[in-house]
């Protein structure tokens, strides 16, 4: 939900976890309803330039490179040797740039319904885009859900869910019935992660259903990683990833070389620290 309550900034409210996010303004710079969502880019004082779908932040400039980074390299990283990676969502393109900073990676697919959200990223945020024209890139507008049905069986090595909130047009994304459909298209020893929410609103509800549903749909095995993100709910985000044939809970940091990655965020050491939950997580997910 967003309200617009003080005049020059941007506020999200969460009403039902009585919170809010705000962030001073300076303009608008985009505002468009494209046949799926309602799109707006702002300048703001602080954090550089704001993209909101549907009244919810999604990405500024200043801190959209910790979510990036940690939907991206710890699969990668946990996987070990991706050659064909799969992005479902992420039309800004931000993931898609971690992704082809990976030499090992031969071809990268993204697709996305709404193609709007590339075309503000290409305007609006220079630096997201900056490896589209990668020769292994390919990127695509179309329902995610019925381009996983139709990809050949066991033929992705990593699947990166980069949705939005289980809403809208992501709603199916989050659904048992698709990670089984995820299960599918993995080769043997693939790894999925998807965006999986707020530890501190979310952990008894998504990111719990998450976790059995991924179990369900044949996933060996699972893990959460948690990780600051200022400008999304709470402040605190999830990566939930799941393994076929192998298990992402056990991750090596002396094994993964980053050194060339030009990471800003992730390290191994900070990946395999992220691997040991909260109490009040473990709690809560049994």
């Amino acid at each position: 939900m967003s309200d617009q309550p003080i005049e020059g900034w941007f506020t999200e409210v969460f009403d039902r976890h009585g919170s809010a996010i705000a962030l001073k303004v300076q303009e608008k710079l985009l505002d468009i309803t494209s046949e799926y969502q309602h799109l707006e880019v702002y300048q703001t004082e602080t954090y550089g330039r704001l993209m909101v779908l549907d009244g919810c932040v999604m990405l500024t400039d200043r801190d959209n490179f910790l979510y990036h980074e940690m939907m991206t390299h710890p699969a990668l990283l946990t996987h070990g040797a991706p050659r064909r990676v799969v992005i479902i969502g992420g039309g800004d393109c931000g993931t898609l740039k971690e992704v082809l900073k990976h030499e090992r990676v031969e071809h990268v697919t993204q697709i996305d319904i709404d193609e709007e959200v590339t075309n503000a990223a290409r305007q609006f945020f220079p630096a997201l885009v900056e490896r589209n024209d990668d020769p292994r890139a390919e990127l695509l507008f179309e329902d995610g859900v019925k381009w996983v049905d139709a990809c050949d069986e066991e033929s992705v090595d990593v699947l990166i869910i980069d949705s939005t909130d289980p809403v809208g047009p992501a709603e199916g994304l989050f659904k048992t019935d698709f990670l089984k459909r995820c299960h599918r298209i993995l080769k043997p020893g693939g790894v999925m992660v998807q965006q999986s929410e707020s530890p501190l609103y979310h952990t008894e509800t998504i990111i719990k259903s998450l976790r059995e549903d991924m179990g369900s749909a044949g996933f060996e095995s699972v893990a959460t990683l948690p990780f600051p993100q200022p400008t999304y709910p709470s402040g605190w985000w999830s990566c939930t990833m799941a393994g076929k044939g192998c298990d992402v809970t056990a991750f090596d940091p002396t094994t993964a070389r980053t050194e060339h990655l030009e990471l800003e965020y992730y390290t191994p050491e900070l990946h395999k620290a992220a691997l040991t939950l909260p109490p009040f997580m473990k709690r809560h997910l049994g």
